[in-house]
């Protein structure tokens, strides 16, 4: 069986990822689709907008075959520790060609930006240290330091996120030494920070979860999402009690930094250059999340920058645990989320060539990378009482994979 695989947040899963997972299996010609799927707190730092059950769910009626979990030492990262962690999932998972959207759309242009920023990386990344000196943030440093290296034109703009994503993804089949082919697609009409719901039928996920924080109503955007999401969304609404998005965590933030001595706040990943002092001087004059985020906000420190910073303090996750949990390189082992008929397939098809763990429930001795897979998940539930939140995160962490039968 050939296996096509996605690197997906589905948050939620909307026409254009839709679009992308149709695409990608019809262009690559594959039997079976297999998703890497962040689990409960995502690359831009914040919570996931519906828990994982709910995701996979939406990925499996969507066409997805087999759902894997994206640890959350990789889920909650930086493009290039995001990368790594998800592509080498999908190399254990012996898929054979990576199928990813990006503004570029020519994947013979990112080979070509992966060798020539290999060629080039001593100037580069000099050129990236001295932007960052002058104060620009690190995605701001990295795209100036691009154009400073004077390229070709035909060659991906790193200032587009899904082109730096791409470039990364390229970039950890190489360090991998992986034998995945990589495929690309342009993206379709939305552009990836649009903030508001037009007529168009694709969207950006921006725009979709601004609407529904704004009016937990399907009504403006179901135009824009397949009718298995519209119904997952209700049903969703119907019986909890609101999304997860990062106001409901900010209490349990603030309670958290100011009763954290500073010397322990320096120790969370992400902490650097004081940091962690900023936070705590900022926090307690702050009511709410977003005033909290405006005031620490700096052209330094990019928006997505802090707010994994936050949620590495929220699931109080430490340089110290982060370097043994990413020492191996990649992931060190598959929680499978969900399958299908043809997902469980591939999976006996592949399991006994897989060289790193497979589970379908938790056991009791984790690895570190299992570890804080766990302490998210219980941090992701901290917003309901005490009972709900013992149920949710069983029904949703410690249960089996979800089997969608045809």
């Amino acid at each position: 069986m050939k296996a096509v695989g996605l690197i997906v947040e589905y948050n939620p899963f909307h026409n254009g990822h839709l679009y992308h997972l149709e695409t990608s299996k019809k262009k690559t010609a594959a039997d079976v689709v297999v998703c890497v799927m962040s689990g409960y707190f995502l690359q831009r730092g914040e919570p996931a907008l519906l828990p994982r059950k709910e995701r996979t769910l939406m990925a499996l009626k969507g066409g997805a075959d087999l759902v894997i979990e994206l640890p959350y030492i990789f889920s909650s990262q930086h493009a290039n520790w995001f990368a790594r962690g998800a592509v080498s999932a999908l190399h254990h998972l012996g898929v054979d060609v990576l199928c990813f959207g990006s503004e570029h759309g020519n994947v013979s242009s990112f080979q070509e930006l992966v060798q020539f920023l290999t060629e080039n990386d001593d100037v580069y990344q000099q050129a990236v240290q001295t932007y960052i000196k002058k104060g620009y943030s690190y995605p701001k440093a990295t795209a100036m330091a691009f154009q400073k290296l004077e390229s070709t034109s035909s060659l991906p703009d790193l200032s587009k996120p899904n082109n730096i994503l791409g470039f990364h993804y390229l970039k950890a089949i190489e360090e991998l030494n992986s034998s995945i082919k990589a495929e690309t697609i342009p993206r379709k009409q939305a552009d990836f920070h649009d903030e508001t719901i037009t007529t168009k039928t694709v969207a950006s996920a921006t725009s979709i979860r601004r609407a529904l924080l704004t009016n937990p109503s399907t009504k403006n955007i179901e135009h824009t999402i397949p009718a298995s999401t519209k119904q997952q969304l209700v049903s969703f609404m119907q019986r909890e009690e609101g999304f997860y998005e990062w106001e409901r965590y900010f209490p349990f933030l603030q309670g958290k930094i100011l009763t954290t001595p500073l010397k322990y706040l320096s120790s969370i990943y992400e902490a650097e250059e004081g940091l962690e002092r900023r936070f705590y001087n900022a926090i307690k004059k702050c009511s709410s999340f977003r005033s909290f985020m405006e005031e620490v906000k700096t052209k330094r420190y990019t928006w997505t920058r802090l707010q994994r910073f936050a949620v590495q303090i929220l699931t109080g996750t430490t340089k110290e645990e982060t370097k043994e949990a990413l020492s191996c390189g990649g992931v060190d082992h598959l929680r499978v989320l969900g399958m299908n008929k043809k997902g469980q397939a591939y999976l006996s098809q592949i399991k006994k060539h897989v060289d790193i763990p497979i589970y379908t429930n938790m056991p009791r001795e984790k690895t570190p990378q299992q570890q804080l897979n766990e302490r998210a998940a219980l941090t992701y539930y901290l917003p309901l009482s005490p009972e709900k939140r013992q149920k949710k995160w069983k029904e949703d962490y410690a249960l089996p994979p979800m089997i969608l039968k045809e």
